[in-house]
């Protein structure tokens, strides 16, 4: 017999698979397989290159063009260092709340698309339902281009796509990129004492990085009041640096990753460029004088574009008739939206909770916004049916 469950069931199964983005996510990836499976309903994994993690999606309905896809994340953030109440991989309820790593961020929506299979499947959907759950989000939305594309080459294409990270329920139809760069920077060692005969990668490193303060600023003063996000503005910023080896050795190599949150209409290409730029004329010069072998590279190790607000987009008409909430939302947070958006599927954000508790101690999910999302689910099938 097929296996039902409700959306708060179905959400302790999945937060105890404990998916943190260092370790696989298969054991919940076979888990939904054969429930799917269970109710009738093939999928198709899109492992990674390491086979230890997967992507999965599956339609439900008939095999036509025009669906819509529901999207979530399986992998969740690190626990350690965070003071929990309890076992972050058991839910539990208390104060009308759920609490568990990832029950907001964002297994809460992968619940509630899961736990109405059974609804779907009875339904006389004249348009299909896309499921699908991807890996490595928190590291910079890797496991979903993979997955969308082989979703766009395997069968039909879905015409609007509904990312449910936490919005509270509300329709986000813009939202930042995120890209990431590693910088590594090749020096010279010498003794401190020595300084002219030597290159320091530290003190280029640290040019750089100021040269990223700088545009950051000056984004900030030309910034466009009218955009609704907090910060309007692209910034760019090194969160983690290493190099050096003795405070008496001048550093060899130093290494730091720049985090780029892009507005909409600019992107990581445009900003790299720009810093390629800079390198290329400014720092790189007065290293190679002293030794030629010197240098930076630049590497681009995740990228994600921002998702655009859409003139009449289906999506959003979508999500608002099933919400009924009609304001203008924007954040600045990333998700795969911009993903879905850029190879032409209209897009929007929409999934219950806050992100106040994306990636907290004790994250949780209010019983009460579950419900709301129930009720999402439950008018799409409707719309679908028409």
């Amino acid at each position: 017999m097929a296996e039902r469950y409700t959306a708060q069931e179905m959400l302790a199964r999945l937060v105890s698979f404990p998916t943190v983005s260092s370790r696989s996510n298969l054991d919940l990836i076979e888990f939904v397989e054969n429930y799917l499976a269970g109710h009738g309903i093939a999928s198709t994994r899109v492992p990674d290159a390491t086979g230890t993690k997967a992507a999965l999606h599956a339609i439900v309905g008939p095999a036509l063009d025009n669906g819509v896809v529901l999207s979530a994340h399986t992998d969740v953030v690190p626990v350690e260092g965070q003071a929990w109440s309890s076992d972050p991989f058991t839910l539990r309820e208390a104060d009308g709340r759920l609490y568990g790593r990832g029950t907001c961020d964002m297994k809460g929506f992968a619940a509630l698309m899961l736990a109405a299979v059974p609804d779907m499947a009875a339904a006389p959907l004249t348009r299909p339902v896309h499921l699908a759950l991807s890996y490595d989000e928190e590291l910079g939305c890797l496991g979903a281009p993979p997955m969308i594309d082989n979703m766009l080459s395997d069968g039909p294409r879905p015409a609007m796509a509904v990312i449910g990270e936490p919005s509270s329920m509300k329709v986000i139809t813009a939202h930042k990129g995120t890209a990431l760069l590693q910088v590594s920077v090749r020096g010279h060692s010498v003794h401190s004492s020595q300084w002219d005969r030597g290159v320091s990668a530290i003190a280029n490193a640290a040019r750089i990085i100021a040269w990223l303060d700088d545009r950051t600023r000056e984004n900030r003063d030309r910034a466009d009041p009218g955009l609704a996000m907090d910060p309007p503005f692209t910034t760019l910023h090194c969160g983690v640096i290493e190099g050096g080896t003795a405070a008496n050795i001048m550093a060899r190599s130093c290494k730091f990753v720049v985090d780029i949150r892009t507005v909409p209409g600019e992107t990581r290409q445009m900003w790299q460029a720009r810093l390629e730029g800079f390198v290329r004329d400014e720092i790189e010069p007065a290293m190679q004088q002293v030794l030629a072998d010197t240098g930076v590279t630049i590497e681009c190790i995740a990228d994600s574009p921002a998702l655009a607000e859409e003139a009449d987009g289906p999506a959003e008409g979508l999500a608002r008739r099933l919400t009924g909430d009609n304001g203008r939302h924007m954040v600045v947070y990333g998700t795969e939206a911009g993903q879905f958006q850029e190879r032409g599927i209209s897009s929007v954000v929409c999934g219950p909770g806050s992100i106040d508790q994306a990636h907290q101690p004790d994250e949780f999910i209010e019983i009460a916004q579950l419900a709301a999302g129930e009720r999402f689910v439950s008018r799409l099938i409707a719309d679908l049916s028409r």
